[in-house]
């Protein structure tokens, strides 16, 4: 799956990946990770969520990276927020205030442009990942964010029914991926009415990962 299909998908809206209100695992979930006061967040492959504005509103510092700039300046026109724009290397920085979205290719993020972070939100992009990229893909992000706590957001249904995302993440996968890390909480598991586009059963799994001490 390379660059730019992900950017003609964005280029053709063909984006129902987007959710259109905030995820309702994120506000029933979040506060479990016990982010500090004026903590940091991670949002992986954020596009432009609505799960930003939510995380703004509790006064949390968000930090977020996408390959698609049109998404990004879709987020801050949706927040009426007019961001500065710096070029950091193979990256731009699009920030305001506690917001913070660097564009590029998320493998090229660094510890170090990265920055500290108290927590990592998982909802889009572990299930966007084709399976040969998964696993580069979560080592990367434990070791850019030495290991941070994670929400993660996953479904699960019969994968060989359909091709394509948002792709199912079984329980031994997220334990394949993470358990060298962080110990692992199933905090819930729950159907989805409609299946994942037509592929009935299937299920939202939300996963808490709390660092190894």
């Amino acid at each position: 799956m390379s660059a730019d299909y992900w950017l003609n998908r964005w280029k053709n809206n063909d984006i129902g990946f987007h959710e259109s209100r905030v995820n309702p695992y994120l506000d029933r979930y979040f506060t479990n990770l016990k982010i500090p006061q004026n903590g940091r967040v991670f949002v992986p492959l954020c596009g432009k969520t609505n799960d930003i504005a939510w995380l703004l509103e509790q006064n949390i510092q968000v930090v977020g990276v996408e390959l698609c700039e049109s998404a990004i300046k879709q987020l801050f026109g949706s927040l009426n927020v007019t961001p500065t724009v710096t070029v950091h290397d193979k990256f731009k920085l699009y920030s305001a205030d506690n917001l913070a979205i660097w564009v590029g290719d998320i493998f090229a993020l660094t510890a170090n442009l990265l920055g500290s972070v108290d927590v990592i939100y998982d909802r889009g992009s572990l299930v966007a990942l084709p399976f040969t990229l998964r696993k580069k893909y979560s080592r990367h992000v434990v070791m850019i964010t030495q290991k941070a706590p994670q929400l993660l957001i996953c479904c699960v249904y019969d994968q060989s029914k359909r091709d394509g995302t948002p792709y199912s993440i079984s329980a031994q996968e997220v334990f394949d991926h993470y358990h060298h890390a962080y110990s692992l909480q199933l905090i819930r598991c729950e159907a989805i009415a409609n299946g994942v586009k037509g592929v009935v059963p299937a299920n939202i799994v939300v996963w808490q990962l709390n660092k190894k001490d």
